[in-house]
């Protein structure tokens, strides 16, 4: 919504300038929305979270998000299966001065995700691993944490019972589950393409 756009606090000049440059990406819809980016990042900083994984890194600017939230001993654990991409967001992690924060990972997410106790999960890869990233991020999320989740509508098609395709039956699969779960206490939010913030119990 343009209202909401233009009554939203201004981003740091690095997120601004790689977000402008990925925007000019042949896989510009990748990029996380602004508001909900600021959304989350206000919750790591409610939640002093120190420890935080991004699944999905794609140019980074997520990773610079968090980065730029947790205190100057934080840590960044970015999982991506590609350097492609995330080799763009390299230099404005620099430039930002949070490079040393953050841990990235080539190799499948569900490899990485082994060890550690964290206070902050955001999960944006393959539609269809969600459920395993999920399932992965409670055993690592201290309680207390939090695991947010991004493209809960899927563009609108979880709500249309039309679309049967694997990445969005997976969604709705893993939505449907989540209200379910006695594990967390989650709401799914309306910013971005649907954002769904789950708190461990």
């Amino acid at each position: 919504m343009i209202y909401i756009e233009e009554h939203i606090s201004e981003p740091h000049p690095s997120m601004r300038k790689l977000q402008e440059l990925t925007r000019a990406h042949e896989r510009s819809t990748m990029l996380s929305f602004y508001d909900g980016t600021v959304l989350l990042s206000n919750m790591i900083k409610f939640a002093g979270a120190k420890k935080c994984i991004d699944v999905g890194v794609f140019t980074g600017y997520s990773s610079l998000a968090w980065a730029l939230s947790v205190p100057e001993d934080g840590i960044v654990v970015a999982c991506d299966i590609s350097t492609e991409y995330t080799d763009i967001g390299k230099p404005f992690w620099k430039e930002a001065g949070v490079d040393h924060k953050i841990d990235l990972r080539i190799a499948p997410a569900v490899d990485t995700l082994q060890s550690g106790t964290y206070d902050f999960i955001f999960i944006d890869a393959d539609k269809e691993s969600y459920d395993t990233y999920y399932e992965q991020g409670l055993q690592l999320l201290r309680q207390g944490g939090i695991i947010a989740i991004d493209n809960c509508f899927w563009n609108g098609l979880c709500m249309k019972d039309s679309d049967t395709s694997a990445s969005t039956e997976a969604l709705r699969q893993l939505n449907a589950k989540i209200k379910k779960d006695s594990r967390v206490t989650a709401v799914m939010v309306n910013v971005a393409d649907g954002t769904f913030i789950c708190l461990k119990k």
